[in-house]
C-alpha cells in the first residue's frame, strides 16, 4: 500500500473542515462562519485503503492568499514550501468562484501537484447556477472536481482524481496571466535566482513573481546575496509590482469564470434583504439580545428543567437501587456511604445538567450555522474598537461560552500582537460552560420563577465588565492596540441538523469525560476530607478536615454574603474544574443550607461567574500569553473584580431588600 500525504488549502469558510470531517471520519467543529480552522489537524482518509493507498490528510488553516501576513498564511505557505505534500487539495467555493480561484493561482503559480474540489455544488445548482467545469479544468491546467462536503456527492471522483495526480500531474501556469511586459520582469528575476531555487527546491517562476511582489520570507529562504537583492530592487520598484500582480491574476480570473459560470444571484439578493433588517444599526443589538435570551429561555425554562428532571430521577432511583444492593450485600457502610454521597452525589450532581449543555449548544450552533454569527461579528466591530480590539475578537470570545481554553487557541486568528494578549486577557468574562451547572443547579433553588433572567443577567454582567476592563486595559497595558477588521460575510444558509448534533455530541462528550475523571477523582477527594478528621476518625462533616480548612478561609467571604466553610471550599475545588463546584455543595447538604436568602446564593454565582478560571484555563492562557506576569496579572485582576462587584451586589442588594 502506498502512502502519501495531501495538504487540504482553502479560503475561510469554503467548507475545508466539512471535507476533512466527511473523509477522515473525524469530528472537528464546522462553523458557517471564517476561522474554525486555526491550527493544522491530520485525519487518515477511510476510503484510500480501496484504491491501494493509505492518505494522511492534513487540514491547514483558511487562507485568502499565500502572502504572509497573517500567521495562517505563513503555516500553510511553509507546510507547502517546506514539507512537500504528495499533492495540494484546493477546496473552492462554487457559489463565491472569484475570491476563492485567486489563492487557486497562487498555488498553480507553485507548481505543486493539486486538485481543485469545487466545493458546494448542491448550492450553486438550487441558486440556478450553471458551471462548466471542463472548461475550468482546460483553463487552469488543473482538475476541477464538483463536490459537496456536507452531502458526500462527488467524493469518490476527488479521490480518484488525487491518486490520478500524484502519478502524473504537475500544476502548470497557463498562458495569459500575465502581459508581456509582467511576463518580462518575471523572465529578468528568473535569471537572477533559478540556481537557489532549484537548491531549494522551490519553484523558480513563483519564486520570481513572490521576489517582485516585496516577499521578504522568499527572500529569506533563498538566502540571495546582496547584490542579488539589489539587482531586484532595480526592477521591482519602478512600478507597484504587487498591485500589478494582483491586477493581472483577477483579470484573468474574472474572464475565466465569465467563460465558464452562467450564475443567478437569487442567493446574496437574500441575504442582503435578511441584512438589511438584523445587521441594522439600530436594530441589531436588540435583536441579538433577544435571540440569546430566547436560547437562556429554552435551556434553562420548562423544556430544560424537564429533561433535567428526568436525569435527576434516574439518578435518585439509581442511588435507591445501587444502596439496597450494596446492603444486600453486606458492604460496609463507609463503602456505601462513599458510593452514595461521595461519587453518585458529587458525579450526579454534575451530571444532572447535561440536558441543559445540550441544549444551549445545539441551539447556538443551529444560530452559527446559519451564518447570524459572522454579523454579529461585524456588528460588535465598533463596540470593540472602543476598548482597542477588532471585531476578529468576537469569534473567541463567542468560543468562551465554551471553553476558554478552546477560546484562547482561537485567537491565533488575531494578528496584532496586543490585541491577541489583550483578547485573551478578557475572556474568562466570558462565562464558560463550566459555570452553567452551577448557575442552574442555586437559580433552580432561590430563583425558581425567575431563573432564566438570573442565568441571563449573568451572562450580561460578564460581557459589561468585560467592556469596562477591556476600556482599562486599553488605556493602561496595552495602548495603541487598535487594529482593522477585514471579515468575509457568509451567505445565510439552513442549518445542518449532523453538523448541530456533532457538536453537541463534542460537548457532550467532553462533559462526560471530565465527570467520570476530574469529577469522579474530585468527589472521592471532598468525600473524605468531608468524613475524616486530622486523626483519620471518621466524624460528621462540621469536624472534619474540609471543615477547618473552609472555617480558616471563610472569614474572607463574609462581607459577600456567603462566608460558610461549605462555600468556600466549594470555591476552592473550582479552581480545578468550576463543575467540582457543583458537585462540593451537592455534598454539603446537599447545597441548600449553605445559603440564607436568594442574595447570599447570588452573590455567590456572581463571584463563581467572574474569580479565576479553572487551572486548564490558566496554563493555556500563560502559555498563549506568551508573558507569565500578564498571566499573573490577568489572574489577580478576575479575583479583585470577583470579589469588589460581588461585595457591592450583596452591599446593595441588602439596603434595598431592607
Amino acid at each position: 500500500m502506498k502512502r502519501i500525504c495531501a495538504a487540504l488549502v482553502g479560503n475561510p469558510n469554503s467548507g475545508k473542515t466539512t471535507l476533512f470531517n466527511n473523509l477522515t471520519g473525524s469530528r472537528h467543529y464546522v462553523g458557517n462562519r471564517p476561522g474554525v480552522t486555526v491550527e493544522k489537524k491530520e485525519g487518515l482518509v477511510k476510503a484510500a485503503g480501496k484504491y491501494g493507498y493509505e492518505v494522511t490528510l492534513v487540514d491547514l488553516p483558511g487562507i485568502y492568499s499565500l502572502s504572509p501576513y497573517s500567521p495562517e498564511e505563513v503555516v500553510t505557505r511553509e507546510y507547502i514550501l517546506f514539507d512537500k505534500p504528495d499533492v495540494v487539495i484546493n477546496i473552492v467555493d462554487a457559489t463565491n468562484m472569484e475570491r476563492n480561484l485567486y489563492l487557486s493561482m497562487q498555488l498553480i503559480e507553485m507548481e505543486v501537484p493539486m486538485v481543485v474540489a469545487l466545493n458546494m455544488m448542491d448550492e450553486s445548482r438550487k441558486r440556478g447556477d450553471v458551471i462548466d467545469v471542463s472548461g475550468l479544468s482546460r483553463a487552469l491546467n488543473v482538475r476541477f472536481v464538483p463536490i459537496s462536503a456536507k452531502t458526500g456527492e462527488g467524493i469518490d471522483d476527488l479521490l480518484k482524481a488525487v491518486f490520478d495526480t500524484v502519478k502524473f500531474h504537475r500544476a502548470v501556469m497557463p498562458e495569459g496571466v500575465y502581459k508581456a511586459s509582467v511576463k518580462d520582469l518575471i523572465w529578468k528575476v528568473e535569471r537572477l535566482v533559478w540556481k537557489q531555487a532549484i537548491v531549494k527546491n522551490v519553484s523558480s517562476k513563483w519564486a520570481s513573481i513572490k521576489l517582485l511582489e516585496g516577499d521578504g520570507l522568499v527572500r529569506e529562504t533563498l538566502d540571495l546575496s546582496e547584490e542579488t537583492i539589489r539587482r531586484i530592487d532595480r526592477i521591482s520598484q519602478v512600478y507597484d509590482m504587487e498591485s500589478i500582480i494582483a491586477g493581472c491574476r483577477y483579470g484573468f480570473i474574472e474572464k475565466v469564470v465569465s467563460g465558464a459560470v452562467v450564475r443567478k444571484d437569487n442567493g446574496q439578493a437574500t441575504s442582503g434583504k435578511i441584512d438589511r433588517i438584523v445587521a441594522n444599526k439600530y436594530l441589531a443589538i436588540p435583536i441579538f439580545l433577544l435571540v440569546m435570551f430566547c436560547v437562556f429561555f429554552l435551556t434553562f425554562g420548562q423544556v430544560g428543567i424537564f429533561m433535567q428532571d428526568c436525569v435527576n430521577v434516574f439518578i435518585k432511583y439509581l442511588g435507591i437501587v445501587t444502596e439496597t444492593g450494596l446492603k444486600k450485600l453486606g458492604v460496609q457502610e463507609l463503602i456505601i456511604d462513599l458510593i452514595i454521597n461521595g461519587v453518585l452525589a458529587g458525579v450526579g450532581g454534575v451530571l444532572s445538567f447535561l440536558p441543559q449543555i445540550a441544549i444551549l449548544f445545539f441551539l447556538i450552533s443551529i444560530i452559527e450555522d446559519t451564518g447570524y454569527m459572522a454579523r454579529i461579528a461585524f456588528i460588535m466591530d465598533k463596540l470593540l474598537g472602543k476598548i482597542g480590539l477588532s471585531g476578529k475578537a468576537f469569534i473567541p470570545m463567542l468560543m468562551g461560552f465554551g471553553c476558554t481554553v478552546s477560546a484562547c487557541l482561537a485567537t491565533r486568528t488575531i494578528e496584532d500582537r496586543k490585541g491577541r494578549q489583550m483578547t485573551i486577557m478578557l475572556l474568562p468574562f466570558m462565562s464558560c460552560s463550566a459555570k452553567l451547572p452551577i448557575y442552574g443547579f442555586l437559580a433552580q433553588r432561590f430563583f425558581k420563577e425567575s431563573r432564566v433572567w438570573v442565568i441571563f443577567s449573568l451572562y450580561v454582567l460578564g460581557i459589561l465588565l468585560m467592556i469596562i476592563s477591556g476600556v482599562m486595559f486599553k488605556n493602561t497595558l496595552f495602548k495603541g492596540s487598535d487594529t482593522p477588521f477585514v471579515m468575509e460575510l457568509p451567505p445565510y444558509r439552513v442549518p445542518i441538523l449532523k453538523n448541530a448534533l456533532r457538536h453537541v455530541w463534542e460537548r457532550v462528550e467532553h462533559f462526560l469525560k471530565k465527570a467520570a475523571t476530574l469529577i469522579f477523582v474530585m468527589s472521592i477527594a471532598v468525600w473524605f476530607l468531608r468524613s475524616f478528621n486530622f486523626k483519620l476518625q471518621y466524624v460528621e462533616s462540621s469536624e472534619s478536615i474540609i471543615s477547618v480548612a473552609g472555617k480558616a478561609i471563610s472569614v474572607i467571604f463574609k462581607p459577600l454574603g456567603f462566608g460558610s466553610w461549605q462555600a468556600s471550599v466549594a470555591l476552592l475545588s473550582g479552581l480545578a474544574a468550576k463543575e467540582a463546584v457543583v458537585s462540593t455543595l451537592n455534598m454539603l447538604y446537599g447545597g441548600v443550607h449553605v445559603f440564607k436568602t436568594p442574595l447570599e446564593a447570588y452573590s455567590f454565582l456572581v463571584f463563581t461567574l467572574l474569580y479565576v478560571p479553572c487551572m486548564a484555563a490558566f496554563s493555556t492562557m500563560k502559555k498563549e500569553l506568551g508573558d507569565n506576569k500578564l498571566a499573573l496579572l490577568s489572574a489577580m485582576w478576575q479575583t479583585f473584580i470577583a470579589y469588589v462587584v460581588s461585595f457591592l451586589v450583596y452591599s446593595v442588594g441588602k439596603l434595598v431588600l431592607t
